[in-house]
């Protein structure tokens, strides 16, 4: 049965994290068990399996989940690589029509933040967008060349967590540049929990749904049999060109239903014939009528699980803040 394990504290060495009181736990139900392991970061702990075998057969009581301030369970530096437009509903929304050639792109380790923490929008992006995505986190190295069977999974994934690609639209679009628009620190929440699957549970992987509420409202839900590429090929592409090593997270695309939407396919035939700077400000006028871009005070809540909930990667719920304005 998977195994849920959830982090605390934000030290980056082992003597910072054991002053703040951090480490990490195995949850069960409403309470968790410290895992009695010397590991700082995410690679070390899952090299630990042992310990975190022991937490969770433990007899003891533990410290209810409540009272523990969750931080991502996975610890940076770290390589944070990404699937685009990987769901089929998300194609359809952004205008994509035929085939999908599969392809990728990195993030910054720096803009994964925890589970609870908020989203901070910067003072010079108006168009903030989220993209709920299972992230696959490596237990083991994948070389260059490696073809991953379904299989395999195992083999290299230790498990999943909940992310949350934000997007700053108005930099992706102007700029073509995924990498800066979606690196900002705070842009990738993580967690709560990192989900420790045994062999057999891969296998239900398709059944996991995605959902991600704004205020309460539904926004996302699919679940991963939408996929377009999905996770044994996703690696087995990646490795064409890309190491990964233990605790190297890959976020595996979103579903339909973000707020940014291709438009009607006469307003986007006009638009190519615009100049850049004409088309870009009159579709950017077109979305500041858009609802459902996040602002300050929202509330994002994401949720990933089976329909039994016997794989449960928790709730994450980050409001978004706007940054705090350079008194200069």
């Amino acid at each position: 049965m998977s195994i849920n394990v959830l982090r605390t504290g934000g030290g980056t060495s082992r003597s910072s994290e054991a002053e703040s009181g951090g480490g990490w736990w195995v949850v069960r139900d409403a309470r968790a068990v410290r895992i009695d392991t010397k590991a700082v970061t995410t690679a070390e702990l899952l090299a630990d399996r042992a310990a975190v075998g022991e937490a969770a057969g433990s007899g003891e009581a533990g410290t209810p989940v409540a009272d523990l301030a969750a931080v991502s369970p996975v610890t940076t530096p770290c390589r944070v690589v990404a699937q685009m437009v990987n769901y089929r509903s998300h194609a359809r929304d952004s205008g994509f029509t035929g085939d999908i050639p599969p392809a990728f792109f990195r993030k910054a380790s720096g803009s994964v933040s925890g589970p609870a923490e908020a989203v901070v929008r910067p003072s010079h992006v108006t168009f903030l967008d989220y993209e709920i995505e299972l992230g696959l986190v490596m237990g083991a190295s994948l070389p260059i060349g490696t073809v991953v069977e379904e299989r395999d999974l195992p083999s290299y994934v230790a498990g999943l967590v909940i992310t949350n690609d934000v997007s700053a639209r108005d930099v992706q679009l102007t700029k073509t540049q995924f990498y800066e628009s979606k690196s900002y620190p705070t842009f990738t929440p993580t967690g709560p929990y990192l989900t420790l699957l045994e062999p057999e549970e891969f296998t239900r992987l398709l059944d996991l749904r995605l959902k991600l509420s704004v205020n309460g409202e539904l926004r996302q839900d699919r679940t991963l049999a939408d996929m377009i590429v999905r996770p044994a090929e996703a690696l087995t592409l990646l490795a064409r060109f890309q190491t990964l090593a233990p605790g190297d997270l890959l976020l595996t695309g979103t579903p339909g239903g973000t707020a940014l939407k291709a438009p009607p396919k006469p307003v986007e035939k006009i638009g190519a014939l615009l100049p850049p700077a004409v088309k870009w400000k009159a579709f950017f006028k077109s979305q500041a009528r858009n609802p459902h871009y996040l602002h300050a005070g929202d509330m994002i809540t994401a949720t990933i699980s089976t329909p039994d909930g016997r794989i449960d990667l928790g709730e994450q719920c980050t409001p978004v803040a706007d940054a705090k304005q350079d008194p200069r």
